[in-house]
């Protein structure tokens, strides 16, 4: 296991992949850890650097108090996780609250960053705030086991939860939620109350591709759209059958997208 000290809190973060290659930082969302990533390591680590880490209060990473789980403190470790590592810039690839994570980055570290990539996210306030606050008080409460149904609903597309070719990662995923305790409800709070960041993103010229999943019950289509509208150089593409967790439930075409926009860039820039 490997840990890295920023802003005086241990990241907990996995290292693949040749160290000279370019690379490619995954930041995972809300309910989940770095292992929500294993499909893309798989594919892109033989050409890739891939480095996964947890954020601060999730996983396996340090926890932290409520008023240090915001969207702006997580940047910050993000950022400092990318510095102290030693690179000098990477493709940040974020599903829905490491999307948030991504995006923040693009408008106020965009010399950090070859590329941006968010999925299932959004660039905007939260506007489910008052539909998920009883969910986040009952998770500070008591954790996440007698609420676990409705994360799943929330974290995964029709598809997905019906699926058997899915069950497998579906059960390992419900089990590993039902375990989590209250202080993923102070995780929650942070990114239900976080502010938009699409204002800071005009004139951001970093590459952003925003990735939506069809089924998503958390974020509408129409949120990635406005992110990929919100910057000089943005792509929305559509996942079909896919939920929340789009890089979970269609690795196998999230990939392909995430081939296409890697390659695209190298053609761009004449590498």
């Amino acid at each position: 296991m490997s840990f890295i000290e920023v802003n005086e809190t241990p990241l907990y973060y996995e290292d693949y992949g040749p160290k000279d290659a370019p690379v490619l930082v995954f930041s995972h969302s809300l309910f989940f850890n770095s292992d929500m990533f294993q499909h893309q390591v798989e594919h892109f680590s033989k050409d890739y650097r891939v480095i996964c880490y947890d954020h601060r209060g999730q996983g396996n990473s340090g926890r932290s108090s409520l008023e240090n789980l915001d969207m702006d403190t997580l940047t910050n470790d993000a950022a400092a996780l990318i510095e102290s590592l030693g690179i000098e810039k990477c493709h940040f690839i974020g599903n829905s609250m490491g999307g948030f994570i991504a995006l923040r980055l693009a408008a106020r570290r965009p010399d950090l960053l070859h590329s941006c990539v968010v999925l299932g996210s959004s660039g905007e306030a939260e506007y489910k705030k008052e539909e998920f606050q009883p969910l986040v008080t009952q998770l500070q409460k008591n954790g996440a086991e007698e609420v676990v149904d409705t994360l799943m609903y929330i974290m995964f597309g029709d598809a997905s939860l019906g699926s058997m070719e899915f069950e497998r990662e579906r059960n390992y995923w419900r089990d590993y939620m039902k375990k989590l305790e209250p202080s993923i409800g102070d995780a929650a709070h942070q990114v239900i109350h976080r502010k938009s960041v699409l204002e800071e993103l005009e004139g951001v010229s970093v590459p952003v591709l925003a990735v939506a999943g069809e089924q998503d019950h958390a974020y509408t289509i129409k949120l990635s759209e406005n992110i990929a509208k919100a910057v000089e150089n943005g792509r929305c593409e559509v996942i079909g059958r896919a939920g929340h967790s789009v890089a979970l439930e269609k690795s196998p075409e999230v990939n392909k997208v995430l081939e296409k926009h890697l390659v695209r860039l190298k053609v761009r820039q004449g590498t």
